[in-house]
């Protein structure tokens, strides 16, 4: 009984040493082993690994692609104007060994020692544009050449700078009020610079209408000059023909047509003397034999 007794001991013993021998590292950490406080490994595979109880001690971190979501800052311009930038990295441990010795394995003092290298990044790069160049068309340059700083200067850390990105460029209140102005004043002069051009051209549409009207006006006076003179010279030339045939009727004709007009109404009055010519069909029934 009692040999069962120590051979369980022996057994509890086996164990107990056993699980402080072995330890596994998963695919999503790295895994530093430590003797006596010192680093004598870092290459762990994934998978199970053993080590010496009470001599080795082993540290895992996180390998994945870590993210620092920087809080707002301001960053002065060229132009001496405050932006706020909003912006996160995306990081993961490259080194391990590096990366222990230099920031403890602490993932915050990590990301405050990263936020501080993006601020000096930024801090540089504002520096040298305007607001319309970091808002619009320099943008992506500057999160490539913020990229390329932090790589270099996260290296010795043992970290990878996987992304740098700026989610958004703000204005502070005083200075979006002062932007809209401007902005506001430049629409309203492009606007009041086409209202100009479409008043000159207006006008020049106007005076090419009046002076084609004027054109077509004359060249229809012209014609209908010339159409009327032609119509009087074959009227003429029909009433000379007629004349020559019977001059008397058409003397007769034209008197006719004489008293038609004087006399179109009955309140119509002509003071003439009784011998004039003007009423020569009146006197007698037989014409004038002259």
């Amino acid at each position: 009984m009692a040999q069962f007794r120590i051979l369980g001991i022996v057994l509890v013993v086996v164990l107990v040493i056993g699980s402080f021998s072995v330890f596994t590292v998963g695919e999503r950490e790295k895994a530093i082993m430590f003797r006596l406080g010192e680093i004598v490994r870092t290459d762990f595979e994934p998978g199970l690994h053993f080590k010496m109880p009470l001599v080795n001690n082993v540290r895992k971190f996180d390998a994945r692609i870590l993210t620092m979501d920087a809080p707002p800052e301001r960053y002065l311009t060229s132009e001496k104007k405050n932006v706020i930038v909003d912006s996160f990295v995306k990081w993961r441990i490259q080194d391990v060994a590096k990366y222990y010795t230099t920031m403890g394995g602490d993932e915050t003092r990590a990301n405050m020692r990263l936020a501080q290298i993006i601020k000096d990044g930024m801090r540089g790069e504002f520096g040298k544009r305007t607001i319309q160049e970091a808002v619009s068309a320099e943008r992506s340059q500057i999160m490539e050449v913020l990229l390329a700083q932090a790589k270099r200067q996260a290296a010795p850390f043992g970290i990878e700078i996987v992304n740098v990105r700026i989610k958004r460029i703000d204005l502070p209140p005083e200075v979006s009020t002062s932007v809209y102005r401007r902005m506001e004043a430049e629409r309203a002069r492009v606007a009041a610079e086409f209202r100009s051009r479409g008043a000159e051209a207006a006008e020049r549409i106007r005076a090419d209408a009046d002076r084609q009207r004027e054109i077509i006006l004359a060249e229809a006076y012209r014609d209908a000059q010339t159409i009327k003179g032609e119509g009087d010279a074959k009227a003429a030339a029909i009433y000379a023909e007629a004349f020559g045939k019977d001059p008397e009727f058409y003397a007769l004709y034209k008197s006719l047509s004489a008293y038609r007009r004087v006399f179109g109404s009955k309140d119509d009055i002509l003071v003439l003397e009784p011998e004039s010519d003007f009423f020569r069909y009146f006197k007698s029934a037989e014409p004038d034999k002259r």
